[in-house]
């Protein structure tokens, strides 16, 4: 194994109940060390299946796992230094006491040997987490957000290389999640942890990840820097798990003044813009973003998502001229 790298998955395959379409087959992957990698796919697709392949919780069917130059078996054939050096952080939290404070949950993250330095240590790991002030409530009675910064805390708490994280966000109101989102780039920064997370929302691994890895009926299909997939995706798939678009035939892209090469187009919300003329599209939908709107819009039973940022300007029930700035082909070749 490379020295950049940490842990590594050569051909590795796990099926449930002799069904090849459950899990993950023939994946190999190499993260990096010290960065984010994000695995990002469809509901179903073998995201956390994957990822407990790395922790050591599933043995592969085939293939082996590796952490840097040790092979990673299963925890029921005992706990390997592989395993000391990893934490995993799930979704739920079931392992958590609702009754213990928050600093005694984070300090049960502790290794034994380290209990001397209690204070020192956990104060560290609710400072980084920015939970400090929250020290004596019981687990319990935090909010998702919160649970899930103590979690994080816990499983820092011992220093961890590798730190797998399952839909870290998934409970998380969007005022913590991007301010959770801060620490654990600050955490890979400063402690040069390892860190590999399972995500279906764009929006969370494109803000968070170095490196991103598309994975589909449990296949790798893609794989790269999360802006150089966004900008450039190879499959269909892959630009309809990362944007806000719309997917058209190649007859539908005429409709739009496209000449498709290829049978399937699609368009991006935000390369459709407003245009002071041109054919009007119906306005049939507005939904509210936030900080701007996506419009829904219709022409001869084609529909687009249009991004709009002049909120307000547009109402349903009206006409808008459009140009479409960049799209993306696939699928067949046309004559």
């Amino acid at each position: 194994m490379q020295d950049d790298l940490i842990l590594e998955t050569i051909s590795v395959t796990k099926n449930f109940f002799g069904d090849k379409s459950t899990g993950v087959n023939n994946i190999t992957i190499f993260v990096p060390k010290g960065k984010i990698t994000a695995i990002v796919g469809e509901s179903g697709s073998g995201k956390t299946t994957l990822l407990n392949l790395l922790f050591g919780t599933l043995q592969p069917d085939h293939g082996e796992v590796f952490f840097k130059e040790e092979r990673v078996l299963s925890r029921e054939h005992g706990i390997q230094h592989a395993h000391k050096v990893m934490r995993m952080v799930t979704q739920n939290g079931v392992d958590m006491n609702p009754k213990s404070s928050v600093w005694e949950t984070v300090r049960d993250g502790m290794p034994p040997e380290d209990r001397s330095h209690e204070i020192k240590l956990v104060t560290e790991a609710l400072n980084m987490l920015n939970i400090y002030p929250l020290r004596d409530y019981p687990f319990g009675k935090l909010s998702g957000g919160e649970k899930q910064r103590v979690t994080i805390a816990k499983a820092l708490i011992s220093r961890p290389q590798v730190l797998l994280l399952d839909e870290p966000f998934n409970q998380v109101d969007a005022y913590y999640r991007e301010a959770l989102q801060h620490d654990i780039r600050q955490i890979v920064r400063e402690w040069k942890t390892t860190v590999v997370l399972v995500s279906h929302d764009p929006a969370e691994i494109l803000s968070m990840a170095d490196e991103l890895i598309v994975i589909k009926e449990g296949e790798i299909v893609e794989h790269g820097p999360p802006d150089q997939l966004y900008h450039s995706p190879k499959l269909l798939y892959t630009s309809q798990i990362l944007a806000s678009s719309s997917m058209l035939t190649s007859t539908q892209a005429k409709v739009c003044g496209i000449k498709s090469k290829r049978g399937i187009v699609v368009v991006y919300a935000e390369h459709v813009k407003i245009a002071a003329i041109g054919k009007k599209w119906l306005i049939k939908m507005i939904l509210f973003k936030g900080f701007f709107e996506e419009l829904i819009i219709d022409n001869n039973d084609v529909t687009l998502r249009v991004m709009n940022y002049n909120r307000g300007k547009y109402k349903v029930g009206g006409k808008v001229s459009i140009k479409i700035t960049r799209y993306f082909e696939f699928g067949k070749w046309e004559n």
